[in-house]
């Protein structure tokens, strides 16, 4: 692959909920995160020539890159509209850059292997649905470990970093809130709490900030937020690959889906 000149940043979104693009009162709800992932996009000299997603919709025990041709959908959401499970993102895969993730991370040690019959689950078609609606960006996926291990997500985004200089942008793709039992007005006081500490971590100096996401657990309504940190873990990976990057908040709602604090952000200038 031809190395770029200057590195890409990385970036970890919130990818909303469900179909929601295709909801229209979902998309009223999830209009500020609708106009963020655009200004993300907007910000860009030039389209990726392709975009590694890193999504809490697909792990497993062994890392697995999608080498996919032509990606089916995954409707990995349950109780929506009908037409909601006839959507298709038909963006193309990214083979080529599916063996070199491959190689990159079998260099740094993983147990890794590609997948060829992988499809895009809805935290990457969804956000990509409104990122680029054309579909006409090369797009394939790496999953994440079930064991959810913030030093081993470190390292994989650290293995994945060498992409940054050669087109490719990384995106951890999940939510800085995620209990879907605790959604109403509960939500309100743990979910400002911890975004709050998030948003003071990546102000920190890189070494510090990394110290204190290791230890993710220790911060206040840690496990209220997340009782399982699947869609957390993506932040670790997309950090990992720009890890001495200064961060920017790229998203900040207060009140997404009227209650929940939350938001996205970027590592490394654009």
């Amino acid at each position: 692959m031809t190395a770029n000149t200057k590195a890409l940043p990385t970036y970890f979104i919130s990818h909303g909920g469900g179909p929601w693009p295709w909801v229209p009162k979902m998309r009223e709800t999830f209009a500020k995160l609708e106009t963020s992932l655009k200004d993300m996009v907007a910000t860009w000299d030039a389209p990726p020539k392709a975009i590694l997603m890193v999504s809490g919709h697909w792990e497993g025990a062994q890392v697995e890159v999608m080498a996919t041709q032509q990606p089916p959908m995954i409707y990995d959401y349950h109780n929506f509209p009908k037409e909601t499970y006839e959507v298709v993102y038909p963006a193309k895969g990214a083979p080529d850059f599916a063996q070199r993730t491959l190689e990159l991370l079998l260099n740094a040690g993983f147990d890794a292997k590609l997948n060829t019959q992988q499809g895009y689950d809805h935290g990457v078609f969804v956000p990509m649905s409104v990122m680029y609606p054309n579909a006409d960006i090369p797009l394939f996926q790496v999953s994440i470990l079930s064991s959810y291990d913030p030093a081993e997500h470190f390292a994989l985004g650290r293995a994945l970093s060498a992409l940054r200089e050669e087109g490719v942008m990384i995106i951890g793709s999940g939510l800085s809130y995620h209990n879907l039992g605790r959604l109403g007005p509960e939500a309100a006081a743990p979910s400002v709490e911890f975004d709050a500490w998030l948003n003071a971590v990546m102000q920190m100096p890189s070494h510090e900030r990394t110290t204190q996401l290791m230890a993710w657990e220790d911060a206040p309504s840690a496990r209220i937020c997340h009782p399982e940190e699947d869609h957390l873990v993506p932040l670790f990976v997309a950090l990992g690959a720009a890890e001495d990057a200064l961060a920017e908040t790229v998203y900040h709602e207060p009140d997404m889906m009227g209650n929940i604090a939350a938001s996205g952000f970027r590592f490394g200038a654009v």
